[in-house]
């Protein structure tokens, strides 16, 4: 195990300032009582009960009474209570009140013990620094546990770790006091049924509990209650024994675990496979938790894995994935039959509902599909639990639960973990406590972790939440195994998480082909000598007499018969179906009376009635006695005029296309920075009352009867986390639309690898059907680089239509008017929205409620319908755009004059791209040159995309004349003189013919 430096290694209670500032992190007052208690250590006492006493143990009395007042006698309690409400020096001292006759007797017994015993400060000083040994294997006894089944330590700089037994003297004590009978204090647990024990037995019973095996971090957790709990678990003694039973089913559970690599080493000794030789106990450590996690109610379990660390292994005998199908995927032979890409084989995922054996309870196992980007799944898994939990209605997780496993130097190195983790409280987004497994073969890829981190553990990121951690030895089965258990046992009680760090090393190098001694060794000299742990444990049970030899032998050729029988059938495979290893499937919703769902959609426009009502919520407070601020009351007064009017803003066709869905029994789930109010401040969907604190309002919710709930909630400042959380929300179920909103279009930047490696590619590498809609404020005006742009050309880019082929039928799926239709259709396909900014409130980016009843469909292409239209032989130019920049084109139009002679057409709908329509646009206007505008520059936006598409809508006929920005390296330009001379520019290119040809 790797450990810290000789200070850290050596078991030494807090120091003064080390005190201060805990407890003054806790308690107001606390920093300021410690001062003056410790004014009481002066050679001259302010109070006379305290003279002679030490100021160390005055602390540690004072620590002691912070953590539990009755610890302490009486007279303490008192003093510390005063002192506390700001008594001076002096006064804080209380004498006992005189006792009644009955108790004279008692009287004169103490006084004779204080006769019999004149050292009494001796007494009280040594019993303090006995709890003072205590606290310190509590706090730091896991850094000199063996933790480290290598025995190599290679991160401790200490030439000799310092014993404790021989360290007593620090703590006042020598070793003539190791005999001597101490009174234990409430805040440990090793004394059993006994309230007292010799030092000697108490140094032992600790070492015991905190230094072997199993390493356990809690002390920094600020919860009395859940100190005490683990101090239980693991201080009472023999508490760690497991019956004859349970210990031939963990051997059966490594049999299968190790087999099982060796196999697959057999038959496939050239191929990847990232298996788990070196921790080959992870496999009975998860179906120990889950086992335990059932036991307590729990029937859905989803995890998540990076691809290292034995994931076929944990597909084959966790999730229980026909073995057949693991193994056909080796066969280079066979061609798969689903569409799309595919995956490699350890990044695939599983869905299966089976009955655990231990519990006899239905139990549902989901392993999600996870890219080579490791830790990419963590707040994926969070968000398919989050949504599990909220559609069976688990308020408290106790019947979903998330169970993430971790290599070490991913844990400590990649942000996403904690962002991760600071998901894991908030009221949105918490499932209610985490299980999280670290596979800690203490190297990441080839390098160490002296040059990996800087925190003496991986796992030293839990603590910013308070989750215990446990570390323990991989090679003590047992060990682990109780350690699962607690875990287990502890998110059930706490809903909170927790980690189980896997002490282990990696038999092999970084794949099974990669030579690891290149860069580590000695530590591989080390693991060529290293019996392997199942062998180690069927020896320990067979000299126990727990199994005989015939016995573990047979247990092996039974599990090799599975094996040899599974891969004899992968041979009859002849295709491969990527569909066996989806792993959330929407069964039903893809067919209709056993037929193909058609995906076209028929109008979904609403009735006037139905857009009023909503209308009219949308402008009120459905609730009493609320008082709104006074500048939101001037914007639902001017919605309510909008409505009045039958026109409708960005905003408030929103509120219209969540509220007929919500009728309609959709749950809409808005997520992201600012969302609640609008990053532009145009939304306001959570309404706050001004005079009650936390009081608040959400009148979308109180629109209909029995309708879907409607959740919005401003996320943490995290992209990378929180779009993977709403991706796995999205994933759970089809019958919902889960969306997140970017503050700027351009945010998404630092989420691109959700983008990158689940929502682009996931249906071709998985078939991983998700309807995740991206909300991307985008456009150009005059704002800078980093507020400009949501990079159009990226998500273009991703579309696999190809450019070059005119389709014979209409490409994409007819679609209505109304943006609620639009949003409706993201059950069926993702959707990437550019939203507004400037024309969230611009007077002519309204509509009419004409444009959304019943009849209406969505226009992938708003053709010119203005005097162009009508005399089309006359139009010399036909403009196409998208966005924003229709608006300046049309402006600067009218104020050229030229309303007859250019015909400005929009492209709604971007991909599929609308060939179609487009080459009706074309035709009717015979006599005009054609040209792409866009504001954005030359090399971004979606002139790359556009072009190729417009050239063979057209045959090549013409050319596609380019109006725009010039190339540039940053999206927008951060001086808005700049900014304005490059617009111009772009409308003199757009409607000066000279310019225009000259600059394309």
């Amino acid at each position: 195990m790797f450990h810290l430096r000789t200070c850290a290694a050596k078991l030494r209670p807090l120091t003064a300032s080390q005190t201060v500032k805990t407890f003054s992190q806790n308690r107001p007052a606390a920093a300021r009582t410690f001062q003056q208690i410790r004014c009481y250590s002066a050679p001259v006492a302010a109070e006379p009960f305290l003279s002679g006493t030490s100021s160390n143990y005055v602390e540690e009395m004072y620590c002691a009474w912070l953590e539990n007042p009755k610890s302490v006698h009486k007279s303490w309690d008192i003093f510390f209570r005063n002192t506390n409400a700001g008594a001076p020096p002096g006064t804080a001292y209380q004498s006992p009140l005189p006792l009644s006759r009955g108790s004279l007797a008692a009287v004169a017994h103490a006084q004779s013990l204080v006769e019999a015993q004149p050292n009494v400060d001796k007494l009280v000083e040594d019993h303090l620094a006995v709890q003072s040994l205590i606290r310190a294997y509590q706090v730091r006894g896991h850094h000199i546990a063996k933790l480290d089944p290598l025995g190599i330590s290679c991160v401790n700089f200490d030439d000799a770790p310092v014993t404790v037994s021989s360290n007593v003297g620090f703590y006042g004590l020598d070793e003539s006091d190791l005999d001597k009978v101490f009174h234990l204090p409430t805040t440990t647990f090793i004394g059993g049924q006994e309230s007292a024990l010799p030092l000697r037995e108490i140094i032992r019973r600790l070492e015991m509990a905190y230094c072997q095996h199993i390493g356990v971090e809690f002390m920094f957790i600020n919860d009395l209650e859940q100190c005490q709990w683990i101090r239980q678990k693991f201080e009472t003694p023999g508490i760690m024994q497991f019956t004859n039973e349970e210990k031939r089913t963990l051997l059966a559970r490594l049999v299968r675990s190790t087999r099982f690599e060796e196999f697959l080493q057999r038959k496939w000794s050239s191929e990847k496979r990232f298996g788990l030789e070196g921790c080959e106990v992870l496999i009975p450590a998860l179906k120990t938790i889950i086992d335990k996690s059932s036991e307590n109610g729990v029937d859905y379990v989803i995890m998540g894995m990076p691809h290292r660390y034995g994931r076929l292994n944990v597909l084959a005998n966790v999730i229980r994935k026909e073995l057949e199908q693991i193994f056909c995927q080796f066969d280079s032979k066979l061609e798969a039959a689903d569409e799309g890409s595919g995956d490699v084989k350890y990044h695939l995922g599983m869905y299966h509902r089976r009955i655990n054996r231990v519990t006899d309870r239905n139990i549902t196992l989901s392993l999600v599909a996870n890219p080579s980007h490791l830790e990419a799944a963590d707040p994926v898994v969070m968000g398919k639990t989050k949504a599990e939990q909220f559609y069976c209605g688990d308020t408290e997780g106790k019947k979903v639960m998330s169970i993430l496993l971790h290599g070490d130097a991913a844990f400590a190195g990649q942000g996403i973990v904690y962002e991760t983790f600071h998901l894991s409280d908030l009221p949105s987004y918490t499932t209610h406590g985490t299980v999280h497994v670290v596979v800690n073969n203490q190297i990441g890829f080839t390098t160490d972790p002296r040059m990996a981190r800087s925190s003496p553990y991986p796992t030293d990121v839990a603590r910013v939440v308070n989750a215990p951690i446990f570390h323990v030895n991989s090679d003590d089965p047992e060990a682990v195994m109780y350690v699962c258990k607690v875990a287990a046992e502890w998110r059930s009680t706490f809903h909170k998480d927790v980690v189980v760090d896997l002490v282990c090393y990696r038999r092999n190098g970084h794949n099974e082909m990669d030579e690891p001694m290149f860069t580590q060794p000695l530590m591989y000299k080390q693991i060529r000598k290293q019996k392997p742990v199942l062998q180690k444990y069927a020896e320990v049970l067979v000299s126990q007499g727990v199994v005989n030899q015939p016995e573990y032998e047979e247990e092996i050729s039974k599990y090799d018969k599975i094996c040899e029988e599974a891969f004899a059938r992968s041979k009859d495979e002849k295709i491969l179906h990527i569909k066996h290893w989806l792993d959330s499937p929407w069964p039903g919703f893809f067919t209709l009376d056993g037929q193909p769902r058609s995906m076209s959609c028929p109008s979904t426009g609403l009735t006037e009635d139905i857009l009023t009502h909503i209308g009219n919520v949308a402008s009120s407070v459905p609730v009493e006695n609320f008082t709104i601020h006074g500048g939101l009351s001037r914007i639902l007064k001017t919605r309510g005029e909008m409505v009045k009017n039958r026109t409708v803003d960005w905003a408030l066709a929103e509120y219209m296309a969540f509220g007929s869905l919500l009728k309609e029994g959709i749950h809409i789930r808005l997520s992201g920075q600012d969302v609640e109010r609008g990053t532009f401040s145009h939304r306001h969907h959570v309404l706050h009352d001004q005079n009650v604190d936390k009081r608040t309002c959400i009148p979308m919710n109180h629109l209909w009867p029995n309708q879907a709930p409607y959740t919005v909630c401003n996320s943490s400042l995290s992209e990378y986390g929180v779009l993977g959380f709403e991706l796995g929300f999205a994933m759970a179920s089809p019958n919902a639309l889960v969306l997140w909103e970017a503050q700027f279009g351009d945010f998404h930047n630092t989420a691109q690898c959700i983008i990158d490696q689940f929502i682009c590619p996931g249906q071709a590498k998985w078939v991983r059907q998700n309807g995740i809609v991206l909300l991307l404020p985008h456009g150009m005006e005059g704002m800078g680089p980093e507020h400009s742009s949501a990079r159009p050309e990226r998500f273009l880019q991703m579309c696999n239509d190809d450019p070059d082929v005119l389709p014979v039928s209409n490409t994409g799926p007819v679609r209505t008017a109304s943006i609620g239709f639009l949003l409706l259709q993201a059950q069926k396909c993702r959707l990437i929205i550019f939203t507004p900014k400037s024309l969230l409130r611009h007077p002519e980016a309204r509509s009419s409620f004409d444009e959304m009843l019943p009849g209406t469909h969505f226009q992938r292409v708003i053709p010119e319908d203005g005097p162009a239209a009508q005399n089309p032989e006359n139009v010399k130019r036909l403009l196409f755009c998208t966005g924003k920049v229709y608006y300046d084109l049309t402006r600067e139009r009218k104020a050229r004059d030229m309303v007859g002679q250019v015909a400005i057409t929009r492209i709604e709908q971007l991909s599929p791209f609308p060939f179609d329509l487009l080459l009706k646009e074309v035709q009717k206007y015979p006599n005009a040159e054609l040209a792409w505008c866009q504001e954005e520059h030359k090399n971004q936006g979606y002139y790359d995309y556009v072009k190729p598409r417009l050239r063979t809508t057209i045959s090549r006929a013409k050319p596609v004349w380019y109006a725009g920005r010039d190339p540039a390296a940053a999206p927008a330009t951060g001086n808005k003189k700049t900014h304005l001379t490059e617009l111009q520019r772009l409308l003199d290119t757009a409607f000066d013919l000279d310019v225009f040809k000259n600059f394309s």
